[in-house]
């Protein structure tokens, strides 16, 4: 079982920019370290699908952006301290929604991820970007 807090969200204005931190944790995270887990971020807005922004493949590093985001946001992470992060610059209100953190163990890379992909959530953290 792993365990994910996410923090970091607010208001902010558009072209502004944010860090979202997620902390993993857990006996599950603990035991198989987190250099096996693969590490999303997703975000969904009032009336639409959760939806993968960015994440970060277990082996090597490999990361995934949305097209949307791409240029924009940068997911990395912190072994030694279970943390992984997603820089957002340049926010838009288009931006807009709960981002929530994401973990799978040995999860492949491939072209695109879905949150069926992901077996453990946190809780979300509200992103506005308004003026």
């Amino acid at each position: 079982q792993v365990q994910l807090v996410e923090s970091g969200g607010g208001l902010v204005q558009p072209g502004g920019s944010l860090r979202l931190s997620c902390a993993a944790s857990g006996p599950t995270f603990q035991y198989h370290s987190s250099r096996v887990y693969t590490m999303g971020w997703f975000r969904q807005a009032p009336g639409k699908e959760r939806e993968c922004v960015a994440a970060i493949v277990w082996s090597g590093d490999t990361t995934y952006y949305a097209d949307s985001v791409k240029e924009r946001f940068t997911i990395y992470r912190d072994n030694a301290k279970s943390m992984v992060y997603l820089q957002m610059n340049s926010l838009q209100p288009e931006d807009t929604a709960i981002y929530y953190c994401a973990a799978e163990r040995y999860l492949s890379s491939r072209y695109a991820y879905s949150a069926a992909d992901f077996g453990s959530w946190g809780q979300g953290t509200q992103v506005t970007v308004s003026s």
